[in-house]
Protein backbone atom coordinates (compact mmCIF):
# COMPACT_ATOMS: atom_id res chain seq x y z
CA UNK A 1 0.00 0.00 0.00
CA UNK A 2 1.56 3.27 -1.15
CA UNK A 3 1.26 6.15 1.31
CA UNK A 4 0.42 9.56 -0.12
CA UNK A 5 -0.04 12.86 1.66
CA UNK A 6 -1.06 16.39 0.66
CA UNK A 7 -1.80 17.93 4.07
CA UNK A 8 1.39 19.99 3.94
CA UNK A 9 0.51 21.64 0.64
CA UNK A 10 -3.09 22.24 1.72
CA UNK A 11 -2.09 23.92 4.98
CA UNK A 12 1.29 25.50 4.14
CA UNK A 13 1.67 25.34 0.38
CA UNK A 14 1.84 29.11 -0.01
CA UNK A 15 3.24 30.08 3.39
CA UNK A 16 6.01 27.46 3.63
CA UNK A 17 6.28 25.54 0.35
CA UNK A 18 9.60 23.90 1.29
CA UNK A 19 8.19 22.53 4.56
CA UNK A 20 5.10 21.33 2.66
CA UNK A 21 7.37 19.52 0.19
CA UNK A 22 9.41 17.87 2.95
CA UNK A 23 6.23 16.79 4.77
CA UNK A 24 4.33 15.41 1.77
CA UNK A 25 7.09 14.15 -0.49
CA UNK A 26 9.94 13.19 1.85
CA UNK A 27 8.42 12.25 5.21
CA UNK A 28 5.36 10.52 3.80
CA UNK A 29 6.24 10.07 0.14
CA UNK A 30 9.64 8.42 0.75
CA UNK A 31 10.12 7.57 4.42
CA UNK A 32 6.65 6.11 5.04
CA UNK A 33 6.95 4.07 1.84
CA UNK A 34 10.30 2.56 2.81
CA UNK A 35 9.71 -1.20 2.76
CA UNK A 36 12.30 -2.05 5.42
CA UNK A 37 9.61 -1.63 8.10
CA UNK A 38 6.05 -2.78 7.51
CA UNK A 39 3.31 -0.17 7.70
CA UNK A 40 1.72 -1.52 10.90
CA UNK A 41 5.03 -1.43 12.78
CA UNK A 42 5.76 2.07 11.47
CA UNK A 43 2.36 3.27 12.76
CA UNK A 44 3.06 1.84 16.22
CA UNK A 45 6.53 3.41 16.31
CA UNK A 46 5.06 6.79 15.37
CA UNK A 47 2.42 6.61 18.11
CA UNK A 48 5.15 5.72 20.62
CA UNK A 49 7.35 8.61 19.48
CA UNK A 50 4.53 11.15 19.74
CA UNK A 51 3.49 9.82 23.15
CA UNK A 52 7.05 9.94 24.47
CA UNK A 53 7.34 13.53 23.22
CA UNK A 54 4.12 14.51 24.96
CA UNK A 55 2.34 15.29 21.68
CA UNK A 56 -1.34 14.51 22.24
CA UNK A 57 -3.01 16.79 19.70
CA UNK A 58 -4.75 16.01 16.39
CA UNK A 59 -1.55 14.57 14.92
CA UNK A 60 -1.59 11.78 17.50
CA UNK A 61 -5.22 11.02 16.73
CA UNK A 62 -4.37 10.88 13.03
CA UNK A 63 -1.64 8.31 13.67
CA UNK A 64 -3.84 6.31 16.06
CA UNK A 65 -6.44 6.14 13.30
CA UNK A 66 -3.73 5.06 10.87
CA UNK A 67 -2.65 2.33 13.28
CA UNK A 68 -6.20 1.04 13.56
CA UNK A 69 -6.58 0.98 9.77
CA UNK A 70 -3.44 -1.16 9.45
CA UNK A 71 -4.86 -3.77 11.79
CA UNK A 72 -3.66 -2.69 15.23
CA UNK A 73 -6.30 -4.04 17.60
CA UNK A 74 -7.62 -2.49 20.79
CA UNK A 75 -5.70 -5.04 22.87
CA UNK A 76 -2.48 -4.32 20.98
CA UNK A 77 -2.69 -0.54 21.33
CA UNK A 78 -3.58 -0.92 25.01
CA UNK A 79 -0.49 -3.09 25.54
CA UNK A 80 1.72 -0.63 23.62
CA UNK A 81 0.53 2.42 25.57
CA UNK A 82 0.79 0.58 28.90
CA UNK A 83 4.34 -0.53 28.16
CA UNK A 84 5.47 2.91 27.01
CA UNK A 85 3.76 4.51 30.00
CA UNK A 86 6.35 2.94 32.32
CA UNK A 87 9.16 4.66 30.40
CA UNK A 88 7.58 7.86 29.04
CA UNK A 89 5.31 8.73 31.95
CA UNK A 90 1.95 7.73 33.39
CA UNK A 91 0.16 11.06 32.62
CA UNK A 92 1.13 10.66 28.95
CA UNK A 93 -0.36 7.17 28.96
CA UNK A 94 -3.63 8.52 30.36
CA UNK A 95 -3.75 11.19 27.65
CA UNK A 96 -3.16 8.66 24.87
CA UNK A 97 -5.71 6.21 26.29
CA UNK A 98 -8.39 8.90 26.33
CA UNK A 99 -7.83 9.49 22.63
CA UNK A 100 -7.39 5.80 21.73
CA UNK A 101 -10.72 4.92 23.34
CA UNK A 102 -12.46 7.25 20.90
CA UNK A 103 -10.60 5.82 17.90
CA UNK A 104 -11.32 2.18 18.77
CA UNK A 105 -14.92 2.79 19.93
CA UNK A 106 -16.30 1.93 16.50
CA UNK A 107 -14.40 -1.38 16.55
CA UNK A 108 -16.10 -2.21 19.85
CA UNK A 109 -19.48 -1.37 18.35
CA UNK A 110 -18.85 -3.51 15.27
CA UNK A 111 -17.74 -6.45 17.42
CA UNK A 112 -20.84 -6.18 19.61
CA UNK A 113 -23.06 -5.86 16.55
CA UNK A 114 -21.57 -9.00 14.98
CA UNK A 115 -21.99 -10.95 18.23
CA UNK A 116 -25.63 -9.85 18.41
CA UNK A 117 -26.32 -10.93 14.82
CA UNK A 118 -24.71 -14.31 15.48
CA UNK A 119 -27.04 -14.83 18.44
CA UNK A 120 -30.19 -14.94 16.29
CA UNK A 121 -31.39 -16.69 13.14
CA UNK A 122 -32.57 -13.50 11.43
CA UNK A 123 -30.23 -11.00 9.75
CA UNK A 124 -29.78 -7.49 11.10
CA UNK A 125 -30.40 -6.06 7.67
CA UNK A 126 -29.68 -2.60 6.35
CA UNK A 127 -29.62 0.74 8.19
CA UNK A 128 -33.20 1.85 8.75
CA UNK A 129 -32.62 5.15 6.97
CA UNK A 130 -36.22 5.51 5.78
CA UNK A 131 -37.40 5.93 9.38
CA UNK A 132 -34.28 7.30 11.07
CA UNK A 133 -36.00 10.61 11.84
CA UNK A 134 -38.30 8.69 14.18
CA UNK A 135 -35.51 6.95 16.12
CA UNK A 136 -33.09 8.11 18.81
CA UNK A 137 -29.95 6.20 17.77
CA UNK A 138 -29.25 3.78 14.94
CA UNK A 139 -31.63 1.03 13.91
CA UNK A 140 -31.59 -1.65 11.22
CA UNK A 141 -34.35 -3.31 9.21
CA UNK A 142 -34.57 -6.77 7.63
CA UNK A 143 -37.79 -7.81 5.84
CA UNK A 144 -38.83 -11.37 6.78
CA UNK A 145 -42.17 -11.48 4.94
CA UNK A 146 -43.93 -8.97 2.70
CA UNK A 147 -46.77 -11.27 1.64
CA UNK A 148 -50.03 -12.03 3.51
CA UNK A 149 -48.69 -10.51 6.74
CA UNK A 150 -45.81 -8.04 6.93
CA UNK A 151 -43.03 -9.23 9.24
CA UNK A 152 -39.83 -7.27 9.75
CA UNK A 153 -36.84 -7.87 11.99
CA UNK A 154 -36.01 -4.53 13.60
CA UNK A 155 -32.67 -4.17 15.38
CA UNK A 156 -31.74 -1.36 17.77
CA UNK A 157 -28.23 -0.46 18.90
CA UNK A 158 -27.83 0.03 22.68
CA UNK A 159 -29.97 2.92 23.97
CA UNK A 160 -31.75 3.30 20.61
CA UNK A 161 -35.54 3.61 20.73
CA UNK A 162 -38.27 4.86 18.47
CA UNK A 163 -40.58 7.81 19.10
CA UNK A 164 -43.98 7.46 20.66
CA UNK A 165 -46.34 6.35 17.91
CA UNK A 166 -49.82 4.96 17.23
CA UNK A 167 -50.98 2.31 14.78
CA UNK A 168 -54.39 3.42 13.54
CA UNK A 169 -57.05 1.23 11.93
CA UNK A 170 -60.80 1.45 11.31
CA UNK A 171 -60.97 -2.25 12.10
CA UNK A 172 -58.33 -4.78 13.21
CA UNK A 173 -54.80 -3.54 12.80
CA UNK A 174 -52.17 -2.99 15.45
CA UNK A 175 -48.84 -4.75 15.84
CA UNK A 176 -47.22 -7.76 17.51
CA UNK A 177 -43.62 -7.63 18.77
CA UNK A 178 -41.61 -10.82 19.27
CA UNK A 179 -38.17 -10.40 20.85
CA UNK A 180 -35.60 -12.58 19.07
CA UNK A 181 -32.31 -11.34 20.58
CA UNK A 182 -30.89 -8.97 23.17
CA UNK A 183 -32.85 -6.98 25.71
CA UNK A 184 -35.21 -4.08 25.27
CA UNK A 185 -38.29 -2.24 26.45
CA UNK A 186 -41.89 -1.68 25.43
CA UNK A 187 -44.11 0.96 27.02
CA UNK A 188 -47.71 1.93 26.43
CA UNK A 189 -48.79 5.46 27.32
CA UNK A 190 -49.75 5.77 30.98
CA UNK A 191 -48.34 2.34 31.90
CA UNK A 192 -45.01 1.04 33.23
CA UNK A 193 -42.37 -0.07 30.74
CA UNK A 194 -42.19 -3.82 30.11
CA UNK A 195 -38.81 -5.52 29.72
CA UNK A 196 -38.42 -7.73 26.65
CA UNK A 197 -36.07 -10.70 26.32
CA UNK A 198 -35.87 -13.44 23.67
CA UNK A 199 -39.20 -15.22 23.40
CA UNK A 200 -41.24 -12.40 24.94
CA UNK A 201 -44.29 -11.26 22.98
CA UNK A 202 -46.19 -7.97 23.17
CA UNK A 203 -49.58 -7.43 21.53
CA UNK A 204 -50.29 -3.80 20.65
CA UNK A 205 -53.91 -3.02 19.72
CA UNK A 206 -54.65 -0.27 17.23
CA UNK A 207 -54.97 3.16 18.82
CA UNK A 208 -52.46 2.58 21.64
CA UNK A 209 -49.72 5.19 21.97
CA UNK A 210 -46.42 3.41 22.68
CA UNK A 211 -42.69 3.12 22.05
CA UNK A 212 -40.12 0.32 22.04
CA UNK A 213 -36.35 0.04 21.84
CA UNK A 214 -33.13 -1.32 23.29
CA UNK A 215 -31.88 -1.29 26.85
CA UNK A 216 -29.00 1.08 27.57
CA UNK A 217 -26.46 -1.76 27.71
CA UNK A 218 -27.74 -4.18 25.07
CA UNK A 219 -28.48 -4.59 21.41
CA UNK A 220 -32.12 -5.55 20.82
CA UNK A 221 -34.00 -7.21 17.97
CA UNK A 222 -37.68 -7.96 17.60
CA UNK A 223 -39.94 -9.17 14.85
CA UNK A 224 -42.56 -6.54 14.11
CA UNK A 225 -45.71 -8.24 12.83
CA UNK A 226 -48.21 -5.98 11.08
CA UNK A 227 -51.70 -7.11 12.05
CA UNK A 228 -54.04 -6.83 9.01
CA UNK A 229 -56.80 -4.27 9.29
CA UNK A 230 -58.90 -1.74 7.43
CA UNK A 231 -57.67 1.78 6.66
CA UNK A 232 -54.43 1.23 8.58
CA UNK A 233 -51.88 4.00 9.12
CA UNK A 234 -49.02 4.87 11.44
CA UNK A 235 -48.77 8.17 13.31
CA UNK A 236 -45.31 9.18 14.56
CA UNK A 237 -45.23 11.44 17.59
CA UNK A 238 -42.68 13.01 19.96
CA UNK A 239 -39.42 11.34 21.06
CA UNK A 240 -39.36 9.52 24.38
CA UNK A 241 -38.34 11.97 27.12
CA UNK A 242 -34.78 11.39 28.28
CA UNK A 243 -35.84 11.21 31.93
CA UNK A 244 -38.42 8.54 31.04
CA UNK A 245 -35.83 6.39 29.32
CA UNK A 246 -32.87 6.85 31.67
CA UNK A 247 -34.80 5.63 34.72
CA UNK A 248 -35.08 2.19 33.09
CA UNK A 249 -32.37 -0.31 34.14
Amino acid sequence: MKITQDAGRKALGEFAPDFAHYNDDILFGENWNNGDIDHKTRCIITVVALMASGVTDSSLKYHLENAQKTGVTKREIAAVVTHVGFYAGWPKAWAVFNMAKEVWAEEDAQTAMAAHENSMIFPIGAPNDGFKQYFSGRSYLAPVSKEQVGIFNVTFEPACRNNWHIHHAAKGGGQILICVAGRGWYQAWGKDAVEMKPGDVVNIPAGVKHWHGAAKDSWFSHLAVEVPGENTSNEWLEPVAEETYTQLL
